[in-house]
């Protein structure tokens, strides 16, 4: 019943501020706002309470559209298709393949987990627990959602692009297990928005491809969700198209996103519970009703109806980028404060326990 988290965090706002005018910043000083971003976040975090912290992806312009900086074959797209109106996903650009798709330098998360791995040990010098670090990556099927196909080289369709980019991938995840990363996400949000069209055979085997050289050597996580573009799905939010396919994903934890979903489907916790630990997520991020921790605990008492305790992890729904710091604060607290009230319930004394930097 530890109590994790899925990635993002929201920028403070003087880095959204800085971002809008990083021209007048030096090299030096654009690395001093990433490190006192991290340390924002993970103060954050660490003031919650949290078995599990990330870096709060601070370095990254957005979950997956940075990593295509690292990515030589492509030109990257200069402007969005369409720049007005309500928010949605046809507003970030696609970028086009020019030629073979390779990234020599990495996607740039080996240097943010060390980056992680400084500041939490700035922070808590002289603790005597810490929580484990964990590090996410796109999978190749996301990664490869806003690359344009190229059929004359070799790139036919999102498929092939998901083919071409597994090897770079796979190969951040060895690195990351040779920095000392001992808990990787990786993540496939498109898989669970798009299930509902593809067959999900073929996402459980692009996936099981992915992991197959650092499975049992770091805790594998995967998060399940329909998006959250600016707090707006993009995909039929159901479970259903999933499984039992997704049963079969070789990871040790999966999170679902449950409580923007008033907990539908409540019930496909328990199968997956057989096969490895869930992460359900049981706070809302798409809302700014602050959880009390009276109401995670009750979210957790359904849960367990469901699945044994040894099984469970607690999170929010998908990651807190999207949600103004203020909010995201107090929740991660209350959802700390709620576990915390079924643990004692239970006898379970402590929090869980962590890996360490």
């Amino acid at each position: 019943m530890r109590t994790t988290v899925i990635g993002s965090y929201p920028f403070p706002g003087w880095l959204e501020f800085a971002c809008q005018h990083l021209d007048q910043f030096g090299e030096a000083d654009r690395a001093e706002l990433q490190e006192d971003a991290v340390l924002a976040a993970v103060h954050d975090q660490l003031a919650a309470g949290l078995d599990v912290i990330t870096d709060g992806e601070q370095t990254r312009l957005d979950f997956n559209l940075s990593f295509y900086g690292y990515l030589e074959g492509i030109e990257l797209e200069s402007a969005p298709p369409r720049r007005f109106g309500p928010p949605a996903h046809d507003q970030r650009g696609r970028h086009r393949v020019v030629s073979e798709l390779r990234a020599p330098r990495g996607l740039g998360v080996v240097e943010e987990f060390q980056r992680l791995q400084r500041v939490v040990s700035h922070l808590t010098p002289h603790a005597s627990s810490l929580p484990s670090l964990k590090a996410s990556v796109p999978g190749p099927y996301t990664l490869s959602g806003r690359l344009l196909p190229n059929a004359a080289l070799g790139y036919s369709d999102r498929w092939a692009l998901a083919e071409a980019l597994l090897p770079v991938v796979r190969k951040e995840l060895e690195d990351l297990v040779a920095a000392g990363c001992r808990e990787i996400s990786v993540d496939e949000p498109s898989m669970s928005c798009y299930a509902h069209r593809e067959d999900p055979r073929r996402f459980v085997d692009l996936f099981n491809r992915t992991v197959a050289t650092v499975a049992g050597k770091a805790c594998v996580c995967t998060h399940l969700c329909f998006g959250n573009y600016k707090g707006r799905a993009v995909g039929p939010r159901r479970l259903a198209p999933m499984f039992p396919a997704f049963l079969d994903f070789r990871c040790d934890e999966m999170h679902v996103e449950m409580a923007s979903r008033e907990f539908a489907e409540l019930d496909l916790i328990g199968p997956m519970a057989q096969r490895f630990d869930v992460a359900v997520g049981i706070v809302d991020v798409k809302s700014y009703y602050l959880e009390t921790p009276a109401d995670v605990a009750e979210r957790v008492r359904r849960c367990l109806q469901f699945a044994p305790a040894e099984r469970l992890a607690f999170a929010p729904d998908c990651g807190f980028s999207q949600t103004a710091r203020w909010a995201a604060r107090q929740k991660l607290q209350n959802l700390v404060d709620g576990v915390k009230l079924v643990r004692r319930e239970l006898g379970l004394v402590g929090p869980a326990p962590g890996d360490g930097p």
